[in-house]
């Protein structure tokens, strides 16, 4: 996979995350990992990061950060995106998986 694809890859995964907050079908991916976080993670982890104490869901969201990246064995293709919060905050992430013919196949919240 070339780097071109790649980005445009990782750019629809962090897409689709932030479609998802809020609906029926994110309610166990971005939805529950915005809303859990909040509760688990000390203001000061917030000031620190993103300069409030109490961010918004869509400040989360934007601060993600890629933390894996891989595709099948054997194969070129990248189709699993992982993100997290920036500076090891959790050992939580949002996976994005895609399909063989390269659409959004799943986002969960994985440990």
């Amino acid at each position: 996979m070339d780097d071109d694809k790649r980005s445009e890859r990782q750019a629809s995964a962090l897409g689709a995350i932030k479609s998802l907050y809020g609906k029926p079908e994110g309610e166990n991916g971005p939805t529950l990992f915005v809303v859990h976080h909040l509760e688990e993670l000390e203001a000061a982890y917030w000031l620190g990061t993103l300069g409030t104490e109490r961010p918004r869901p869509d400040q989360i969201l934007d601060a993600l950060v890629l933390v894996g990246a891989w595709g099948a064995e054997g194969g070129d293709d990248i189709n699993t995106f992982d993100f997290s919060l920036p500076h090891d905050a959790t050992n939580y992430v949002l996976s994005v998986r895609f399909s063989d013919d390269g659409e959004v196949e799943d986002v969960s919240m994985e440990s």
